[in-house]
């Protein structure tokens, strides 16, 4: 019989949508107050209704998407783990590394959200002082689109670096404005499938970021950080983390740093790894999972027949309730 080793992963800004963990609700009215109002009272907006109704424009401010994709991811693991499912390893992917933290206990879920909530507003000011943007590359290596980006800044002066390593054939850029706009026009002309803006408020994980690591690190100065209980792997380092300073200097350096996810999941697979689960919205990095660990399964929980797919193969709890 194969033993089968299951990651938890948890997806970063992008992956919301309005109605979010709402089917959650419906066999758990439970957690309106377990966790939804007791977030809202916590930041003192009402995240949980702009979670279910929106508007879409309030899910695009960086400092309101951020906790409201970890509070769904958060809420979506609890069910998860309710139902039997436990996780032998987890990750994230950017914001996602947060739950991924509460997952592995260390980290309790009230502060990360504060520091989410934190972490957004300062990224968002960032793009208020030096206007930035993000895009990404598809169909090339990620040395070429390394090589670009060298190019491009020293002809303009300005920054554009890589931020993403989400899979072996796509990568995202980041900078100033006028050097991605650049970039995606060098990437097109390198042979590029396809080089697009992405839809962010700043431009994250990059040099630019630098300047808010030090009022950052301040705030978590202010948390209790633990020793992960799991395995962890860190997408800044695309290592496991294993103690409580690690965990600290990842979330410093996770501002400026790239997200190293193509590594991290190399990483989770040399492990053991064989099963992958996205737990939280959307359904990106289950994309992303299935082209860089081809033989690897992959499950997801954005909506009631992901759900019910991932209880019918992990869950033990009522099983017999979803097949």
């Amino acid at each position: 019989m194969t033993v089968t080793t299951t990651a938890f992963v948890f997806p970063g800004q992008g992956s919301q949508r309005v109605g979010m963990g709402r089917h959650l609700l419906t066999d758990r009215p439970d957690l309106l107050r377990t966790y939804y109002r007791e977030a809202d009272d916590i930041l003192g907006i009402p995240l949980s209704t702009l979670c279910w109704e929106g508007p879409v424009s309030a899910l695009r401010d960086t400092a309101i998407t951020q906790p409201a994709v970890f509070l769904t991811s958060l809420v979506t693991l609890d069910v998860l783990r309710a139902e039997g499912p436990e996780p032998d390893a987890v990750a994230g992917h950017s914001l996602g590394e947060y739950t991924a933290l509460v997952a592995a206990g260390a980290l309790d879920w009230p502060d990360a959200l504060r520091l989410v909530r934190q972490r957004g507003r300062l990224m968002a000011a960032v793009n208020e002082r030096i206007p930035g943007g993000m895009a990404a590359v598809l169909g090339l290596d990620l040395a070429v689109v390394e090589a670009l980006c060298a190019r491009v800044t020293t002809e303009l002066g300005e920054v554009v670096e890589v931020a993403n390593d989400n899979e072996p054939r796509q990568v995202v850029v980041s900078g100033q404005r006028t050097a991605v706009e650049r970039l995606r026009a060098e990437a097109e002309a390198a042979g590029a499938v396809r080089a697009m803006n992405l839809d962010v408020g700043a431009p994250f994980h990059s040099s630019l970021m630098g300047d808010i690591e030090a009022e950052f690190a301040a705030e978590l100065d202010r948390v209790t950080l633990r020793a992960p209980r799991l395995p962890l792997v860190s997408t800044v380092t695309a290592d496991h983390v294993t103690t409580a300073d690690e965990v600290a200097a990842c979330l410093r350096r996770q501002l400026a740093g790239r997200v190293r996810w193509t590594e991290a999941v190399r990483t989770l697979t040399r492990s053991g790894v064989t099963a992958f689960v996205e737990v939280g919205p959307g359904r990106v990095l289950g994309g992303l999972c299935r082209r860089i660990a081809r033989e690897a399964e992959v499950y997801g929980t954005d909506d009631e027949r992901a759900y019910a797919r991932t209880l019918a193969r992990f869950g033990t709890a009522r099983t017999e309730a979803v097949a």
